[in-house]
């Protein structure tokens, strides 16, 4: 009995033993964690997306550093945020009943970057054109400049030296910048105008086409990117010599010149034309005008101007210049078998509406039924007013004359007026139906006597 009972209390012992070393096998905790960056971003403000698969634990601490939420206690905490950059620690305390571990994770988050910058034209924006800039980047670490035909073409500092545009039109400044990680870049343009180029056209007075003494004309100014401007002559009569525009007679022949100098509050440059005055003939020429039949006098024209040197159709004769017709031309159809030319206030005689405040001229028509002369030959030679200065017009004015085609060239005189002596040379007769026409040269002249 006595070995019997040692024997059980033995086994009971082997057993306790036993089940108290399997109750104390310890279980390992692995901790596996990490994270991602919402969208890649890791420009503040950033979120962060935690993963957890740690293996063996039953508890978990998380400790966010610099974080929102700043801890969490579930397995998977889901996201965090930042609003600060810096450089933060994330930490897991894992554990069951036997073991407990820990890991930390280190999460580097970058600033925010606002790319900005000012650009200001120094003085104005004429060629050879300076820019100053002003950076205005918040966050970044690195800066690269391009200045897209500049001088310099590029700069990597935070704000770059002046640049010096020398080409006109619009040209590019780039900036590139970086916080370590991202790159941004932001891209503006500016535009420089053309350099100073003084240049300009004479542009002589109604009456002084032939450039003849006495001369005036207008100074038309084509300067490209000039401010201020000032007009020279070595010889004529400037109205305003600072304007930007001006006028400028000459009362005597000869060569001259004309200077403009211009500048821009940059540069000054200057440029000169040479005029020629020629002497004064007193004699206005003017070729090829075309007169129509009675038929074409609201296309063709049948009355001119000689101060206004040109043709007047039915529907250009106005109140203001109705006086200034002084050369009325009527011709049948085209036949040219009656061709006259009129007084302009006995237009209404002939088929032709009245001319509001028509004038009264003298027209020889016929040389030949007067003691008048002047041959084709004579009127193509002349150079002045000198031959026309000695016809006696009006004390010839044939009255209801006529001529016709037969003759041609065929040489009309006239008187306007205001005295002035011409003579017409009607050169051609070109027959098409109703837009027949006279084919005539002009001279007359400037100043009666």
């Amino acid at each position: 009995m006595r070995t019997s009972t040692l024997l059980v209390i033995l086994i009971i012992i082997l057993s306790i033993v036993s089940c108290n070393h399997y109750d104390e096998q310890e279980i390992p905790v692995i901790i596996d964690i990490g994270y991602s960056v919402i969208d890649s971003d890791y420009s503040v403000p950033v979120t962060i997306q935690l993963s957890n698969n740690t293996a063996g634990a039953d508890f978990y601490k998380w400790t966010f550093e610099g974080a929102t939420p700043s801890s969490s206690a579930d397995k998977i905490p889901g996201e965090i945020s930042y609003t600060t950059a810096g450089t933060y620690r994330i930490t897991l305390e894992a554990w069951n009943d036997t073991q407990r571990s820990t890991r930390d994770l280190i999460v580097q988050l970058d600033s925010a970057v606002n790319v900005d910058f000012d650009v200001a034209i120094a003085v104005n924006a004429f060629a050879p054109a300076t820019v100053n800039i002003t950076n205005k980047t918040r966050g970044a670490s690195t800066y690269v400049w391009t200045f897209d035909g500049a001088s310099p073409s590029i700069s990597q500092h935070e704000t770059p030296p002046p640049v010096v545009y020398s080409t006109p039109g619009d040209h590019v400044i780039t900036l590139k910048v970086s916080n370590g990680r991202e790159l941004y870049t932001l891209s503006k343009t500016i535009t420089v105008l053309d350099a100073l180029a003084p240049d300009f056209d004479i542009e002589p007075s109604h009456e002084d086409y032939d450039f003849e003494a006495p001369f005036t004309a207008s100074l038309v100014n084509k300067t490209v990117s000039g401010i201020h401007y000032k007009w020279e002559s070595s010889g004529g009569v400037i109205d305003n010599r600072n304007a930007e525009n001006a006028q400028i007679t000459f009362n005597d022949s000869g060569e001259y010149t004309i200077t403009l100098t211009a500048d821009n509050d940059k540069e000054t440059k200057t440029y000169t034309q040479t005029v020629t005055i020629k002497p004064n003939t007193n004699l206005y020429i003017m070729k090829d005008v075309k007169l129509g039949v009675s038929s074409a006098h609201k296309t063709i024209g049948c009355f001119y101007s000689t101060k206004l040197r040109r043709v007047l159709r039915e529907a250009e004769v106005t109140e203001e210049n109705g006086s200034l017709i002084d050369i009325v031309f009527y011709g049948i159809n085209s036949s040219f078998s009656y061709c006259r030319f009129v007084s302009p206030d006995k237009a209404s005689d002939f088929t032709f509406p009245s001319i509001p405040g028509a004038i009264q001229n003298y027209n020889v028509n016929t040389l030949e039924a007067t003691t008048l002369t002047l041959t084709a030959a004579q009127f193509d030679a002349m150079t002045n007013d000198e031959v026309l200065a000695n016809l006696d017009v009006s004390a010839n004015d044939t009255d209801i004359a006529f001529f016709t085609k037969e003759q041609a060239p065929r040489i009309v005189l006239f008187e306007t007026s205001d005295r002035r002596i011409g003579a017409i040379k009607v050169k051609g007769f070109v027959a098409e139906g109703t837009q027949s026409y006279i084919l005539a040269d002009i001279k007359v002249q400037k100043a009666g006597q």
